[in-house]
């Protein structure tokens, strides 16, 4: 940091909340709820900058920050390796039955006929979002030689990108269902009954994005009358998932607790370097990288 700054560091709300009182910029990670921002934010008075290392920002209030003025960033990009990474470990897990074979070997069970025998190099994936993630998620299948097709906000029929009306009446041809879209209101269910009952029975779903996304119920339900093969969910709704939840017990599922993030060695350099180089523009009064669109909620 640089030698002429004033700075507070904190490790929870009541400490935030005195710690910003004068700042002009914040790193404000803390994992809690939109009214406990709001409650530093409103101590802050002469805040102009609130930073984050998260990519998901749907904890903070954007239409308070909106109101006052303030700048927020988040941090895209810096989870897309080990993120991507996750889910692509979870396409060969899928494609192999692996969580079936551990358990197996659990068992001491010695077997000659394979849980999974989907060969992912011919496999058709379907990726709905295209950030920093999705991008490296298509990057690293791509290599392997699967078959990507990329939903985005906006189609482009020249590189057959997928709108967000055009997907569903696809999702009958592909092997895997990868999602990797923000968890704004606009996609809240996005994967709900028709969603999974139009997928083939085959096919397996991932969620590396947020648990809003699918819909949980219709999950089960699905799950239960063997509507699609399997599915690992990272994210779920709520977090952390009680016990009690009958999500733990879906057929076919294996959920992971939202690791994917934390699987990483370089991350925390990755989200310094950001800091530091948003730092350098705000003091200079340049344009800051992965400013959020408070409209839109990423």
């Amino acid at each position: 940091m640089p030698d002429d700054l004033e700075i507070a560091w904190f490790q929870n709300v009541d400490e935030a909340i005195e710690a910003v009182k004068g700042a002009t910029a914040v790193e404000l990670d803390l994992l809690c709820g939109p009214e406990d921002h709001i409650r530093i934010m409103e101590a802050g008075r002469e805040l102009k900058w609130i930073a984050c290392c998260f990519a998901g920002v749907e904890r903070y209030p954007f239409d308070y920050m909106r109101e006052r003025g303030l700048i927020f960033t988040n941090g895209v990009g810096v989870t897309a390796i080990p993120v991507a990474e996750w889910a692509v470990m979870g396409v060969y897990a899928l494609a192999k039955g692996f969580p079936d074979v551990v358990r197996m070997h659990d068992r001491r069970e010695w077997r000659d006929v394979p849980y999974g025998t989907i060969e992912v190099s011919s496999s058709k994936v379907l990726l709905i979002g295209y950030g920093h993630i999705g991008k490296e998620i298509e990057r690293q299948l791509s290599a392997i030689g699967a078959s990507v097709t990329v939903v985005r906000s906006k189609a482009d029929p020249a590189t057959g990108v997928l709108g967000p009306d055009d997907w569903r009446a696809r999702l009958g041809e592909f092997d895997f269902v990868i999602l990797a879209a923000p968890g704004t209101e606009e996609n809240r269910g996005m994967i709900g009954a028709a969603e999974l009952k139009a997928m083939k029975k085959s096919a397996h779903l991932i969620n590396i994005a947020r648990g809003v996304l699918v819909d949980q119920d219709a999950f089960r339900t699905a799950m239960s009358a063997g509507e699609i093969a399997g599915a690992l969910l990272d994210p779920a709704e709520p977090e952390p998932l009680p016990q009690d939840d009958p999500l733990w017990t879906a057929e076919n599922t294996v959920i992971t607790a939202h690791l994917s993030g934390r699987s990483q060695t370089t991350m925390p350099t990755r989200i310094t370097d950001l800091f530091l180089d948003n730092l350098r523009r705000f003091r200079a009064g340049e344009p800051l990288v992965n400013v959020v669109d408070l409209q839109r909620g990423y």
